[in-house]
């Protein structure tokens, strides 16, 4: 198999590698360190009917593991593990009945120094417009004037959902970004991947802008710019503003345009596959909107907010109504919103109730929250749709928490719907000291 870089990504992809690659590859001494063990479990059990008046009740485990070796010069090592697993106990949803996932498993270097890191393993990249799971490497360096650089490449990791060839996500995946920034004011970068495969040299080819501005100290503007280079458009653009005039006072806007033929080109994602009914292959959707939050007193804080969505094929939409909380002092919190949804079409022509309350009484957690949604026509003979939700959490101690979720839901798309999730989490934090033995446990 050949690769070519014959392609407009290939001034930041070949720029980031070499530069990273000529600043990561030291060695270091032996000097003290400490080491530490720490973990998270979350037990799940989940309870739904589905369509089908089958009972699904399946059984999660989520395990999370981090190792790490802190140097005295102020570099560590640390090795992070994250997985899950399913078991049916009641009727099958699918023909698996168990499943399972290693979720992440890399070890990653980081310098005392310049932010340098240096990471292998499967692990989430998070760098401009990559935000991509891999089996590969990572590699990160901030040099003078605000320059940071870094650089991935390995291939894509995606789900069993997405059996189907065409969403593979390519034999190899590589990509950097080249950033300037001020940490008071501003950061700037520019981006770029790639994907290739057997069967194509281009399966994806994208770049980004993403920046960050503080023109004052109560205004700040972020967004992002992504294109699609193998269908030659833009996939997103996605800015935001807000403004804080007072400590009590908070406003902003917002305007995104998504472009989804180029959005979901070639995805790795189960949700964004264009074969999701949710999604309109040569469909646009424009955005934007403006938010207000105000604080009246220490306890009562209100808002109010607005949206509108133009569709290029499902027509228009608007979004808009306030909400308020209150906030006593013996921990209860409460409050509701109403909010007006008027679209072109009946399933987006309706009004929209919620109240919620939370209480916490020593070391347990409750809370009901109900939401109520009139349509203005029947969608499938029903008229109201509605949601509640009860919600109780007991923590035993620092280390086990349990809680528990009850809800009961009618919608057009499922009549009289329960639903129940029972969860423990138990963390743990071992320390040693250099010269061996525990040093500290909590």
């Amino acid at each position: 198999m050949k690769f070519t870089y014959t392609n407009k990504s290939c001034l930041v992809l070949g720029a980031g590698a070499a530069v990273l690659a000529s600043t990561l590859l030291w060695s270091t001494p032996l000097i003290a360190s400490d080491y530490s063990f720490s973990g998270e479990s979350n037990t799940i059990f989940r309870m739904r009917t589905s369509i089908t008046d089958k009972t699904i009740s399946p059984a999660y485990e989520y395990l999370r593991l981090t190792m790490t070796d802190k140097l005295s010069n102020g570099s560590g090592v640390a090795f992070h593990l994250g997985a899950w697993g399913r078991a049916d106990l009641g009727d099958k949803p699918d023909d698996h009945g168990t499943n399972g996932n290693l979720q992440y498993a890399y070890l990653t270097y980081q310098a005392a120094k310049n932010n340098s890191v240096f990471t292998i393993g499967r692990q989430f990249i998070s760098e401009g417009v990559a935000a991509e799971r891999i089996d590969g490497v990572y590699l990160r360096n901030d040099f003078k004037y605000g320059i940071g650089v870094s650089a991935f490449a390995g291939s894509s990791v995606t789900t069993e959902a997405l059996a189907n060839p065409k969403y593979q996500g390519g034999d190899l995946i590589y990509g950097s970004r080249i950033s300037q920034s001020d940490k008071q004011m501003y950061s700037i970068g520019l981006s770029a991947l790639k994907s290739e495969s057997t069967t194509t040299r281009n399966y994806r080819e994208e770049e980004g802008l993403d920046l960050w501005l503080r023109p004052h100290q109560q205004v700040d503007i972020n967004g992002r710019s992504t294109y699609n280079s193998i269908t030659n458009g833009w996939m997103e653009n996605s800015y935001a503003i807000s403004y804080a005039p007072t400590s009590t006072l908070s406003l902003g806007a917002d305007f995104s345009h998504v472009n989804f033929k180029d959005y979901l080109f070639n995805v790795t994602t189960p949700a964004l596959s264009v074969n999701n009914p949710l999604w309109s292959y040569n469909n646009k959707q424009t955005a934007y909107g403006a938010g207000a939050s105000y604080s009246a007193s220490k306890n009562l804080t209100v808002a109010a907010d607005y949206k509108f969505y133009r569709y290029d094929q499902s027509g228009d939409a608007s979004y808009f109504g306030a909400k308020a909380s209150y906030k006593l002092p013996d921990n209860l919190l409460a409050g509701g919103g109403i909010h007006r949804m008027n679209g072109d079409v009946d399933k987006l022509r309706y009004t929209e109730y919620r109240a919620f309350i939370a209480k916490k009484i020593n070391q347990a957690d409750l809370t009901l929250d109900a939401i109520n949604v009139n349509y203005d026509k029947n969608i499938n003979g029903i008229s109201n749709s509605y949601v509640v939700t009860g919600a109780a959490g007991y923590e035993f101690n620092p280390k086990l928490k349990v809680r528990g979720d009850l809800q009961y839901s009618k919608s057009p798309d499922f009549d009289n719907e329960v639903r129940a999730l029972v969860m423990a989490t138990y963390t743990f934090d071992t320390k040693f000291a250099a010269e061996g033995g525990t040093k500290s446990e909590k």
